[in-house]
């Protein structure tokens, strides 16, 4: 018998540079891979709705979700009670399948939610990044200390607040432009509590909306653009509906807001934008073309663009954190010897006391929202297992079937007023109905502006009425609930008019 160093120089092949040893190693290693490939199909899930193993697994949730939406007044992180309850949830399962001698499916469904949750994970991650790295060079501080300078009316200021927040959450998440746009209305404001809790109101309709008809202005937007149902480019279709949503409600309730001009805020922010800050987000835009290229041209998930982009942000960071550190050193023998009055040096100790080091990427990466990034967690794990149950089979035939498409994703939006829309929208693709492209974007879009109508129904207005307390509160929203539903009413009018040929199944 021929070597395979002999076979391989005359086939004119250079030889492997490896032993008998070694192959029979090779071998070994390559035989469960060969065996996963030639592996029985996987025998049917197993139903288990109606056993105890369900029903707990049912409660579990429900219970794990009744701290979640009690946040508020528990003062518990919403992401430790469904990351507990996904652990039970999905213990519940591998003890059924055990019992069944079916493990090895419980396994592939369970690896199937963590890679799910792993690039979503790490998009959002790059993305919380980027935002955290523009607050510290003073972009939002800069912005918002124009606007407090501008001498603009009430009138105006409610309407460019609503404005800015539409525009810039399609880019940014919206709960970071909702708080930078409330922190304005409430300098300005000060003392006139009705004109803060309108413009809160606007502000949160206007970023939820903003973030609808884009792939990053909302975790739900992003989870459709990343699950193939639409494709970057067609979310635009849902500018106008989206628009709509905004606008209706805005325009009735600044016929409450007075024409006056409010009396110059007290408080003066620094205009001042850090080294490098209009850099930064240049490098943001040019990441999310490259992962907009990425996954529309070449079908990589986009979670490696994002990356990819967020480790250009590491190198330039090198450069900001050298940059800084040369300042206080050159500095440093100065202020040694130099007496300063108190108001120049709390000035000065702003960039130079010890506890604010230099620029550091991993403390921008430290302050991303673990909490909403864990609740995720959770959330995909603990919805997952339920559809690996067989509660979303039953879902799907009782919205999408019996109550239709329509409907369905119409409730989506309502039900996204109480239960926060992340689990909600990842039901709905995990139930993956059959339906036609425009539902598709009709539940992206209802799912996202859904939780304006109550105050709970969003980050954003959970963290505005943390910002404003006592001021714009629960209830103080829901007077105004009658014209945000005008406006979800009018914004699914207006997609059915304007994207009415998406509607037909090809």
């Amino acid at each position: 018998m021929r070597s395979v160093q002999q076979m391989s120089r005359q086939q004119g092949l250079r030889p492997l540079p490896c032993s008998w040893p070694t192959l029979a190693a090779l071998a070994l290693v390559a035989l469960p891979i060969q065996a996963f490939a030639y592996a029985e199909p996987p025998a049917t899930p197993l139903d288990l709705t109606a056993t105890w193993f369900g029903i707990g697994a049912l409660i579990v949730f429900i219970i794990s979700y009744v701290l979640v939406i009690s946040e508020e007044f528990l003062h518990l992180r919403k992401s430790k009670p469904v990351i507990v309850g996904a652990g039970i949830i999905w213990l519940l399962i591998g003890i059924a399948y055990a019992a069944h001698g079916e493990s090895r499916i419980v396994h592939d469904a369970a690896k199937h939610m963590l890679l799910e949750f792993t690039e979503l994970m790490l998009f959002l991650l790059a993305a919380m990044t980027f935002v955290n790295t523009m607050e510290e060079r003073g972009i939002f501080n800069a912005l918002r200390a124009r606007l407090l300078s501008a001498g603009f009316s009430l009138r105006s200021i409610f309407w460019l607040t609503g404005l800015l927040a539409f525009c810039i959450s399609p880019v940014a998440d919206n709960l970071t432009t909702a708080l930078v746009m409330a922190a304005v209305v409430i300098a300005i404001g000060k003392g006139n509590h009705s004109f803060v809790v309108v413009a809160c109101i606007n502000i949160v309709v206007a970023a939820n909306a903003g973030g609808a008809f884009s792939p990053f202005g909302d975790i739900t937007t992003l989870m459709v653009w990343q699950a193939g149902r639409i494709h970057f480019s067609e979310f635009f279709a849902l500018l106008i509906p989206s628009l709509t949503n905004w606008l209706v409600p805005a325009f009735l309730m600044s016929l409450s807001v007075p024409k006056e001009k409010p009396e110059p805020a007290a408080e003066t922010v620094s205009t001042e934008v850090k080294y490098g800050g209009y850099m930064v987000v240049l490098l943001f835009l040019a990441t999310i073309t490259l992962t907009v290229v990425m996954h529309s041209f070449l079908h990589l998930p986009p979670a490696m663009g994002m990356m990819t982009g967020m480790g250009l942000l590491a190198l330039f960071g090198y450069r900001l954190r050298r940059h800084e550190l040369n300042r206080i050193d050159a500095m440093t023998p100065a202020m040694e010897n130099l007496r300063l009055d108190p108001e120049t040096e709390r000035e000065l100790l702003k960039y130079y006391k010890p506890r604010q080091r230099p620029f550091d990427i991993f403390i921008s990466m430290k302050r991303a929202e673990w909490d909403t990034l864990m609740f995720f967690y959770g959330v995909v794990l603990a919805v997952g297992g339920l559809g690996t149950i067989g509660y979303l089979a039953l879902a799907s035939q009782l919205m999408y079937v019996d109550l239709g498409a329509t409907g369905a994703n119409i409730l989506v939006g309502m039900l996204s007023a109480i239960v926060d829309n992340i689990p909600v929208m990842y039901a709905v693709l995990t139930m993956n109905p059959e339906m036609s492209h425009g539902q598709w974007l009709l539940v992206t879009l209802t799912a996202g502006v859904g939780g304006s109508l109550l105050s709970i129904g969003s980050a954003a207005g959970v963290a505005l009425m943390g910002q404003a307390r006592g001021i714009y509160t629960f209830f103080a929203h829901l007077k105004w609930s009658w014209a945000i539903a005008l406006g979800y009413v009018a914004s699914i009018w207006a997609h059915f008019l304007i994207n009415r040929d998406l509607f037909l199944i090809k």
